[in-house]
């Protein structure tokens, strides 16, 4: 029984060490293989990149049919978009295909992956954004560049930019405003006899959008891929259009500008509570309210451009400017009507000339002198005397503030007079607040229906 455990063990151990072996014999197979595959591959690079039989600034295909660019993206990001300059920047992974004979190696490796210091020594299409704006290639921490070589001739170049495009926006409605913004894909030099641009997977597949992408200011709302001809100077080339439909976000104006300026409005409501006796208080709140808004109003112009046309903001704000000053407008008419009556204006000082036939006490002439002194002494005794009326009409106010039961100046018969109330000022406390009301709902209504915008 010994035994046939010990010739078990023997054989296992024997198989074991044949089983090692062949492992060992493949790997060292292998990579003599992988050793003569790469020279293979750099020799028939070097033979077919030979300047000798291949022209790099001839296209593939030269003198015959076009070469189709077969091209897809994807979204990585979009931000900013300013309105000033009318431009927007996006982040994408642009890709492109071709054929290209020449470079056939007809090797069993399916794909070979090339460094980006060849594209020196291949043809590759001049792709261009027309409608671009400082666009640039990613270089850090190296250059965001990939291409591919497959066995047929079949070429793939993919790239990371940073695209910074023109999109003619209509500013109209801001900021309820719903853009579109186009980014137009062609050649810059090859017409449509020599190159055409074609969707890889086709018009509704060939741009995608990242999954974590997100904007501050806009909701993308929808995309869109086109292809058609462009003719500039005679000649038409092929052109690839992506469109993407954005809606703003309207809550930072919201917070910023219309609340403020609602509020102001309200504030300036305060004056028609405060009596119109009280001529500085009301002045100083109608110019502070007017002098806000006019801040608000040219604040809100800085960070659009300089339009022939009014926004919807600028409706707004100037509906809430002309509130502002009508308040200050009433309080002006309520003053003209209401001002006599209540100490506002100074008695008219009737000055008298002495006479020396008339007015002088005795038969002698008074020198000129002692004229002027007498006249300096009636003048400051008739200020004196407005002065206590004005003092003792302000008693009056602060003992009936203080409703005192024995009043002094009752006792001498003296009646004292509140503050009224103008009917102009209790008639504009229900019309100013209904009337601002009923033009906020339609102002909302219309730009809100305008383009279907929602909130």
């Amino acid at each position: 029984m010994n035994n046939m455990k010990l010739i078990c063990l023997f054989l296992v151990v024997r198989h074991g060490q044949q089983y090692i072996s062949n492992v060992s014999r493949c790997e060292e197979k292998k990579n003599h293989m992988s050793h003569i595959s790469a020279a293979n591959i750099t020799s028939t690079l070097d033979d077919v990149l030979d300047p000798r039989k291949y022209d790099r600034k001839l296209r593939p295909g030269f003198k015959g049919k076009p070469v189709e660019i077969y091209t897809d993206m994807l979204l990585r990001s979009m931000g900013p978009i300013s309105e000033k300059d009318m431009v927007y920047s996006i982040e994408i992974y642009f890709r492109q295909r071709w054929m290209d004979a020449r470079l056939a190696t007809n090797m069993s490796i399916e794909n070979i992956s090339l460094n980006i210091k060849v594209l020196e020594r291949l043809w590759y299409p001049d792709t261009v954004f027309y409608n671009g704006r400082k666009s640039r290639l990613h270089y850090i921490p190296t250059t965001n560049r990939f291409i591919r070589i497959s066995p047929n001739g079949s070429m793939y170049l993919s790239q990371r930019l940073t695209v910074r495009a023109i999109c003619q926006m209509e500013l109209q409605n801001y900021p309820l405003d719903y853009q579109v913004c186009d980014l137009q894909i062609g050649s810059f030099a090859y017409s449509t006899e020599d190159v055409t641009y074609v969707w890889r997977y086709g018009p509704s597949n060939s741009v995608q959008l990242s999954t974590d992408m997100s904007m501050s200011q806009f909701d993308l709302i929808n995309y869109s891929a086109t292809s058609s001809n462009i003719s500039r100077k005679d000649v038409v080339y092929s052109c690839l259009t992506v469109r993407f439909g954005l809606r703003r976000h309207a809550g930072y104006f919201l917070i910023h500008i219309v609340i403020p300026c609602s509020l102001l409005v309200v504030l300036s409501w305060v004056s028609f509570w405060i009596n119109r006796e009280a001529t500085a208080d009301r002045i100083a709140l109608g110019t502070t309210t007017v002098l806000t808004m006019t801040f608000l109003a040219l604040d809100t112009r800085d960070e659009l451009p300089r339009v022939s046309y009014a926004t919807a903001l600028d409706l707004y704000v100037a509906m809430c400017f002309i509130f502002v000053l009508s308040t200050l407008v009433q309080f002006a008419i309520v003053h003209l009507f209401t001002k006599r009556g209540h100490n506002d204006t100074y008695p008219q000082v009737k000055m008298a000339t002495l006479d020396d036939d008339e007015k002088a006490p005795s038969s002698r002439k008074l020198q000129p002198r002692t004229t002027r002194r007498i006249a300096c002494i009636e003048q400051n005794i008739h200020k004196n005397r407005v002065f206590v009326s004005k003092v003792e009409s302000r008693m009056k106010v602060w003992f009936s503030s203080l409703k005192f039961k024995d009043d002094p100046f009752q006792e001498q018969g003296h009646e004292i007079q509140t503050n009224s109330v103008s009917q102009i000022d209790k008639v504009c406390r229900f019309i100013f607040p209904i009337t601002f009301v009923i033009l906020n709902i339609a102002y909302w209504s219309f730009f809100l229906t305008r383009n279907g915008f929602k909130i």
